[in-house]
């Protein structure tokens, strides 16, 4: 297993795009003590990607629940996760979409993936029903992105903290310099807009999951990307070195409208899981005809890892994974 903290997508992005099982749990069931009671305003979870359903499972069960003096809690659980295993889950009526929850565009890879899954999930007795979610999109990603840019300059001020000196842009990647930019001037008002945009959208999936009992999509919008493919562009970097030093209010609200509008195409689906604290996994079900794994995605009520957890065992007993690369692949 290895060990991921997932703010906005970091366990079950690289869990699709490297055919591996990840789960991200829900806020407050995994601490983040002793030192730090939120990461990214309540964003960030910690867990692990794994091969197996088992191994998570097991993870899960030695590093859940609240620590001392932690802001949040997830509900307990019911039973060790290890147990839950045993259970084959109830019959469960799941809402599914093959549309981008952030983002414009799914890759035709993607939708049939999804709908694979959804065939699957079918032929095990289980409801089926397309559906999207109810959510504000344009109000999400403008959130997100304050929420990260507030984040990133937090950390370009502790990492200055920690080396004892004042940090200069030539210390970081341009794009963390520049969110951090963008968070410096962000305003207190701004960012609690962005944090109630977040709680508006919790309360729209609460009443969501009154109806479904899961989520499906797909994990990515698009099969993963080729080495390079997401570098800047040259114009982007001499945009971004000139950003560094000359950095007006106005320009820097632009930047990040545009990054709203671009910088979530190809991974567009795992931010609302972060921003309203659900449970979310990835399950490597599918590959593309260019032997790329394709995952999908699964969101379930807050605390209810029990029930993804079991579907994943059930999912990993009828369509087995293990063993499946793609052909480029570090450990094979």
């Amino acid at each position: 297993m290895g060990h991921g903290g997932d703010g906005g997508g970091s366990i079950r992005i690289p869990a699709s795009a490297c055919g591996l099982f990840g789960l991200k749990p829900s806020r407050g069931r995994n601490p983040l003590g002793p030192q730090l009671g939120e990461g990214w305003g309540g964003y960030v979870q910690p867990g692990v990607l794994t091969q197996s359903v088992r191994d998570c499972a097991a993870m899960l069960d030695v590093t859940q629940g609240a620590d001392l003096g932690a802001p949040y809690a997830s509900p307990p659980r019911e039973r060790p996760y290890l147990e839950e295993l045993r259970r084959a889950p109830r019959k469960l009526r799941i809402a599914f979409s093959t549309g981008a929850q952030l983002g414009h565009e799914t890759h035709e890879d993607v939708k049939a993936a999804v709908k694979a899954a959804a065939a699957l999930c079918s032929g095990l007795g289980h409801e089926l029903e397309e559906a999207s979610l109810p959510i504000d999109r344009d109000a999400l990603v403008s959130a997100y992105f304050a929420q990260v840019a507030v984040g990133a300059a937090i950390g370009v001020e502790t990492t200055a903290k920690w080396v004892g000196r004042a940090p200069t842009p030539a210390d970081f990647e341009p794009t963390t310099w520049l969110l951090a930019t963008i968070g410096r001037k962000l305003s207190a008002l701004e960012l609690q807009r962005s944090r109630d945009a977040c709680q508006a959208a919790g309360r729209q999936l609460g009443r969501f999951f009154t109806k479904y009992d899961l989520f499906l999509d797909g994990t990515l919008a698009f099969p993963p990307a080729k080495v390079g493919q997401l570098a800047l562009k040259r114009s982007e970097r001499i945009a971004l070195a000139a950003l560094r030093w000359v950095s007006p209010k106005t320009v820097l609200d632009k930047v990040l409208a545009e990054l709203g509008a671009n910088a979530l195409a190809l991974t567009p689906n795992t931010q609302v899981a972060n921003q309203t604290g659900l449970p979310a996994m990835s399950v490597p079900l599918s590959w593309n005809a260019d032997g790329l794994p394709i995952g999908v995605q699964f969101t379930a009520p807050f605390g209810d890892e029990a029930t993804l957890l079991q579907l994943a065992a059930q999912l990993e007993a009828a369509s087995p994974w293990a063993g499946r690369v793609p052909p480029v692949c570090a450990w094979r």
